[in-house]
């Protein structure tokens, strides 16, 4: 069990975007504070922190004197290296464990993770050769996705293989980086479950969300998700599951597809963020508990909530030029506007986000 942190004491966090910023007003809000630590100078968490670090995740001597700094470390997005987590752990609790990130940073190793608690995904074979590409091929079918098992997020490291088309030349696209094929999901809809797990095993869900994407990147989240209450069940048994399997503390969320097989639906999981997650951050504006709150309440030892959802919800991301909209959004009744501070925006990047919620 984790240290029960105090009021006053500081979290150390990983990784200075949107989501360690939302992280850090959380904590503010129950008297805890933050320190940052982030390699990038315009870290948007940096402007709502109470002490910040700008150095590489490979120095050292700065990551000393961040966990000298701070009672316990946590991270606001997976691909810190796992070593930096590692090195931290050995002079402060690290949460979730750096062990989650070896698992989840590679997508084989995050597949096998799934397979053997026999966790329904789309099929897989690994690919580190040509030879082993067109086995792949030959297994899975086409099309399917190539994708990069390291660093891949918002569709970067993917490419899809159609027929008809020469998979190596899908693989050069991928600098013939070690990859995996995904077996093509034919799904009904993308939904998400964002799980909480606290240091006494306590596993707490928010209700299951239905997201729409666009150029890969998440642009929509409904709540409720449109589908059966069996359904949802499922979803959140399967989330508590695999927060169970990695020991996990903290906020997780888990991308999955709805998919029909026969006349029964069922969802098979896609990927796995240890970490706070796009898809739930209407719960700040709409939910009794943000998840936001639940990942500070667990890295801090505290109880978690049980979030009560205040009704309808819908979150929309401001991509790119988008957030140039703000002011119309602030016009309209009920609009919750969050912008994060990134500066001028670029295509592709997320910049604010806009909830709004009904009454059932």
């Amino acid at each position: 069990m984790p240290e029960v942190l105090q009021p006053g004491a500081t979290i150390g966090i990983l990784g200075g975007g949107q989501l360690g910023r939302m992280l850090a007003l959380a904590a503010a809000r129950l008297g805890l504070r933050c320190h940052v630590y982030s390699p990038d100078m315009g870290s948007c968490a940096f402007e709502v922190v109470h002490a910040t670090t700008r150095a590489s995740y490979d120095d050292e001597t700065a990551l000393a004197r961040f966990a000298a700094s701070v009672d316990v470390i946590t991270y606001e997005f997976e691909n810190v290296p796992a070593q930096t987590a590692a090195f931290l752990a050995t002079r402060k609790p690290v949460l979730p464990d750096p062990r989650v990130l070896e698992t989840t940073q590679d997508r084989l190793i995050e597949k096998d993770f799934l397979a053997a608690l026999k966790i329904a995904s789309a099929p897989y074979a690994a690919v580190h050769s040509a030879v082993q590409l067109y086995d792949a091929v030959g297994v899975i079918g086409l099309p399917a996705v190539l994708k990069t098992r390291m660093l891949g997020y918002d569709g970067k490291g993917q490419a899809k293989l159609a027929k008809g088309i020469d998979p190596m030349l899908a693989w050069r696209t991928l600098q013939t980086a070690p990859c995996i094929l995904e077996g093509f999901v034919k799904f009904e809809r993308e939904v998400s479950v964002i799980a909480a797990r606290g240091a006494d095993g306590k596993v707490v869900c928010f209700d299951m969300t239905e997201n729409e994407h666009r150029d890969h990147i998440l642009k929509i989240s409904k709540v409720p998700a449109r589908v059966s209450p069996s359904l949802a069940a499922e979803a959140r048994r399967v989330a508590t599951r695999i927060a169970k399997a990695l020991d996990y503390v903290g906020v997780l969320g888990v991308e999955m597809f709805v998919v029909r097989r026969g006349r029964k639906r069922t969802v098979l999981v896609n990927e796995i963020a240890p970490r706070v997650h796009n898809s739930g951050h209407w719960t700040i504006d709409g939910a009794s508990v943000s998840q936001f709150e639940q990942h500070i309440r667990a890295v801090a030892g505290w109880p978690l909530a049980k979030p009560k959802r205040l009704g309808r919800a819908e979150m929309t991301n401001l991509i790119g030029d988008e957030v140039n909209e703000a002011p119309r959004w602030l016009t309209v009744p009920g609009a919750a506007v969050h912008i994060y501070g990134k500066g001028d925006p670029r295509p592709g990047r997320k910049m604010g986000h806009v909830t709004r919620v009904w009454p059932e």
